[in-house]
């Protein structure tokens, strides 16, 4: 994997974590408390955000818990069964984001290049923390960061969208970063 590569990847990952940070930042306090689809976005992207970058999965230890619940008994405005334990404040999801963001730079930066195609997730990790859709068991490393990339930025298209629709406002284009 040459490093031209290798530092494109990372500059443009570090964007959209930039963005979602942004989103997140420009998001009024009563969206954020009272708009709970808002909410359970962020939350859905950074857990997963964070679970897509850990490398082996078995070492997956999210910084802002969550649960499984029965899809039958979901609350207003979840995304799906994976809820946070608690109700994280703007600050906290941002702390967590910074964590998962050095997590991401030190995967794509500091990874030998043959570790880029192998397989992400072993067998015996697939149901180990109940967040793995059958559609990524079989993908290497790079196939995960760039599902991870498209899943991010898609999200933080859709709070932008919810930023719009309550508040007239959503966060600016970030082209690069590093």
């Amino acid at each position: 994997m040459n490093s031209i590569f290798l530092n494109t990847l990372w500059k443009n990952f570090a964007a959209v974590i930039d963005m979602l940070k942004s989103v997140i930042s420009k998001c009024p306090d009563k969206i954020w408390e009272e708009e709970k689809k808002f909410y359970y976005v962020t939350y859905h992207i950074v857990i997963f955000l964070d679970y897509y970058l850990s490398n082996p999965v078995k070492d997956f230890k999210p910084f802002l818990p969550y649960t499984l619940c029965d899809t039958s008994h979901l609350p207003e405005g979840a995304v799906d069964d994976v809820l946070p334990c608690e109700f994280y404040s703007k600050s906290e999801m941002l702390v967590y984001i910074n964590k998962i963001r050095e997590k991401c730079e030190k995967l794509i930066c500091s990874s030998p290049p043959e570790k880029f195609t192998t397989k992400w997730i072993d067998e015996d990790e697939i149901n180990l923390h109940g967040l793995s859709p059958s559609i990524v068991s079989n993908y290497s490393l790079l196939e995960i960061l760039f599902y991870n990339f498209r899943h991010v930025q898609h999200h933080v298209g859709q709070l932008n969208l919810l930023l719009r629709q309550s508040a007239d406002i959503a966060a600016d284009w970030i082209s690069q970063s590093g």
